[in-house]
């Protein structure tokens, strides 16, 4: 019996996996903290022979080259890619056997990459799956941008002609264990479930049911912004990842945080919105761990930027150097836990921020006045692009939440509503205004519901 675990990255929205037959287990695609990973197989009672890649990531640091190290394990990546490290090379059509009953043969997929590979993972009665990492997706494919703009249409064509081969050679009944996909930004648009087969793929997936050129111009056009970090994680990635240190950051007191924040460093505040609205140290940036934390303070703070956590425990911090380990933002220099209270050198770097509904700010725009709230001045969207597209408020001004730190005196004077899709953008957006001295009002509230509410609405042309 071949089992098939996932481990789960949603913050990052990724996906590894564990392959076992009850003795022997090969990982596909593993993140950085590897510790997950040797848990899971210490607990399933496995040995772990073989760590393969799909591809050189560019949305995370890999754990390969380390879990194979502590392991003993060979480690597997295209014999094609140029690493600085000793490896398995393979190519398409090699067989990979973990044992009699743990088969994987390898699949040339170019497309996300040039030399990305899927594994078909073989049975006694044929194919039951394929690790896809960033090629076949649920309902849509590996974005082909990410290795420069100029091998966008290239990569996208062998994209589809790979899915192709993948669809003529594989089974309907084939499971597809993608890599990407619930949430990553490497996928070409958002992908939808949490399983599938092939066959189903055929039914839905752009790539199995357009025409080669129909699905090259659909695919590009739709391409949106992806984090900042990506530049480096190919680099880390080829030369070798350096192991994980997930030790504690140095505790820092009052006084040291009072002087990062006078220098203007990355401190940043890791409660959720709710309670930094309600109180926080001024100067520090919310990115609550109920969202994507790392994903966005990896887009908007320089790669080699000092970091200082704060969270309400050590659990919080702990929670958060994982998350940003991940993405190799490696230099978190300092922590804190406890209230804004505690953390204080005083009660005069306390503050809070004021938060509004979208029916709040629809009355603003009609002429009316939310009680207790300063003007709506300024309007400010800092969604995405693709985002915005779809539709915005009438009048607002657009600056993307990763961009806004560079762009703050392109804000119009005057007291700012900021909003997003949810309000965890929105916060971390008024965070950033705030530092910078402005008047602003948080929208805490569903874009979605924003019609509903009166506030007007158009689409851009």
């Amino acid at each position: 019996m071949i089992d098939v675990e996932v481990i789960e990255t949603s913050s990052l929205g990724d996906r590894s996996y564990l392959v076992s037959d009850g003795e022997v287990a090969v990982v596909v695609d593993p993140q950085r903290d590897v510790d997950r990973v040797l848990a899971l197989a210490g607990r399933l009672g496995v040995r772990i022979t073989h760590v393969v890649e799909t591809h050189v990531h560019n949305d995370y640091v890999s754990g390969g080259l380390e879990l194979a190290r502590l392991t003993g394990a060979a480690y597997v990546m295209s014999a094609e890619d140029d690493v600085a490290f000793a490896r398995t090379g393979v190519v398409d059509g090699d067989v990979l056997e973990a044992s009699p009953r743990l088969r994987l043969r390898v699949l040339g997929t170019p497309g996300h990459t040039f030399h990305h590979l899927s594994y078909v993972l073989e049975g006694a009665d044929g194919p039951q799956g394929v690790f896809t990492g960033g090629s076949l997706l649920y309902g849509t494919t590996g974005r082909t941008d990410l290795l420069g703009d100029e091998h966008a249409q290239t990569l996208a064509r062998a994209q589809h002609a790979s899915a192709a081969s993948m669809a003529d050679a594989l089974p309907d009944g084939a499971q597809v264990w993608p890599t990407h996909g619930f949430g990553s930004f490497c996928t070409a648009s958002p992908a939808s479930g949490d399983d599938s087969t092939l066959g189903n793929e055929r039914e839905v997936n752009p790539v199995l049911r357009l025409a080669r050129e129909e699905f090259v111009r659909e695919t590009l056009s739709g391409l949106g912004a992806y984090p900042a970090y990506y530049a480096h994680m190919g680099a880390l990635n080829t030369a070798g990842p350096a192991p994980v240190d997930l030790r504690a950051p140095t505790a820092a007191d009052p006084a040291e945080l009072a002087r990062r924040l006078a220098d203007g460093e990355w401190v940043i505040d890791l409660r959720h919105r709710k309670a930094y609205l309600d109180s926080h140290l001024t100067g520090t940036v919310s990115l609550g761990l109920d969202g994507p934390m790392a994903t966005w303070l990896g887009w908007m703070a320089p790669h080699d930027a000092p970091i200082t956590l704060l969270g309400e425990d050590r659990a919080q911090v702990a929670q958060a150097q994982r998350e940003l380990v991940r993405i190799g933002v490696d230099h978190i220099v300092a922590a804190a836990t406890g209230k804004p209270g505690e953390l204080a050198e005083d009660a005069g770097r306390l503050a809070g921020l004021p938060s509004a509904s979208f029916a709040d700010l629809a009355a603003e725009l009609s002429g009316g006045r939310a009680a207790d709230l300063p003007p709506a001045q300024v309007v400010l969207d800092v969604r995405l692009g693709t985002e915005w597209d779809a539709s915005h408020v009438r009048g607002a001004v657009h600056i993307p939440l990763p961009e806004l730190n560079d762009r703050l005196a392109e804000v119009p004077d005057g007291a700012v509503w900021v909003h997003c899709g949810s309000g965890y953008r929105a916060t971390a957006a008024a965070s950033l205004l705030a530092r910078a001295g402005r008047t602003v009002v948080v929208v805490d509230d569903m874009f979605g519901d924003a019609a509903d509410a009166g506030v007007p609405l158009t689409a851009a042309p």
